[in-house]
């Protein structure tokens, strides 16, 4: 039998041997539904799963996993979905709340621990983040609670900002509610806000075509869809000379100007010590959702100097990471 590799994951299709309808299985299967690309999320699958292994549960020795990969689209949510209740997984792990209801309505049986969602209970997720009922427990990403702070950090950062561009997945319920209140911070402290709601990919250019000389920074709200198109996102604002601000470190990375957020992998990392209360009998509604630890503030110097922004030493010195 061929082990399957995190590292080694290319493709959705089924590797491991599951226990057919009536058999019982030596051993528990964790379904993992993975909201974009192994590509994307291979540091917050290697922390899960090395936090798995410290408490106990190793691949093909005392778990089974098996990954699906949505590649940022939203419908491939309710077709995982299906294929995992076909298999009978014990548990789902997965990311924001399109994919969670998606399991709650395919089967809502099944337990599933969410490594992040924007807003739990406004999206309907959880009845409460301290008694969230039902089938689902997992960490509130706090973007709504963050939006605030990206835009106040936004115009400390950009000097002169007065106009800001919100980019959000129309289709998404979390990114949806934070771009309200991207929108209502940004009026309340004498920003103008020109929202661009997108659907697909190829939105993206459009929204650049449309930006210029409209907007002086784009905010964009994290998303399985953003995320994928990230390198278009920041490489468009390059070329653009736009500031772009996200939510997570990894746009930095990739060339975003700055992310204010929750540190993403260490939430992945504390979504396996939820999955380790299910299988050892704990009822997800009976966990309550939990709040990120680490809120860190990452600037890209490289990326200020090539669109000829100048940022404050002070700013620079408030940093918890600066890229050079």
């Amino acid at each position: 039998m061929r082990r399957r590799s995190v590292l080694g994951i290319l493709s959705g299709a089924a590797l491991l041997p599951v226990a057919t309808y009536g058999q019982k299985r030596a051993m528990p299967l964790l379904g993992f539904l993975g909201v974009s690309s192994l590509a994307d999320q291979q540091p917050r699958v290697d922390a899960f799963v090395r936090r798995m292994r410290e408490l106990g549960w190793f691949e093909n020795k005392t778990i089974l996993f098996e990954y699906r990969w949505a590649e940022g689209r939203s419908e491939r949510y309710s077709e995982i979905a299906a294929e995992f209740a076909k298999l009978k997984v014990d548990l789902i792990v997965t990311a924001g709340a399109g994919p969670v209801l998606a399991v709650k309505r395919a089967a809502p049986e099944i337990p599933v621990v969410f490594a992040i969602a924007t807003d739990p209970v406004a999206t309907g997720i959880v009845s409460s983040l301290a008694h969230p009922g039902g089938n689902a427990t997992g960490l509130s990403y706090l973007g709504p609670d963050l939006a605030g702070k990206r835009v106040q950090l936004s115009r400390e950062v950009i000097p002169g900002l007065s106009r800001l561009g919100i980019m959000a997945n129309r289709l998404a319920p979390g990114p949806m509610l934070e771009l309200q209140d991207v929108e209502n911070a940004a009026i309340k402290i004498g920003i103008a806000a020109t929202l661009f709601k997108i659907v697909a990919l190829d939105d993206i250019e459009a929204v650049f075509t449309s930006f210029k000389d409209r907007c002086d920074a784009l905010y964009v709200c994290s998303d399985p869809l953003v995320n994928a198109g990230r390198f278009r996102i920041v490489s468009q604002g390059l070329a653009a000379s736009v500031p772009t601000v996200f939510g997570e470190r990894d746009s930095v990375s990739a060339g975003g100007l700055f992310s204010y957020g929750p540190n993403v992998p260490d939430m992945y990392r504390r979504a396996a010590d939820l999955v380790d209360k299910i299988l050892r009998g704990t009822k997800p509604g009976e966990i309550p959702v939990e709040q990120p630890t680490k809120i860190e503030f990452v600037i890209n110097l490289k990326t200020a100097k090539a669109i000829g922004l100048d940022v404050s030493p002070i700013i620079l010195a408030r940093a918890d990471e600066v890229i050079e």
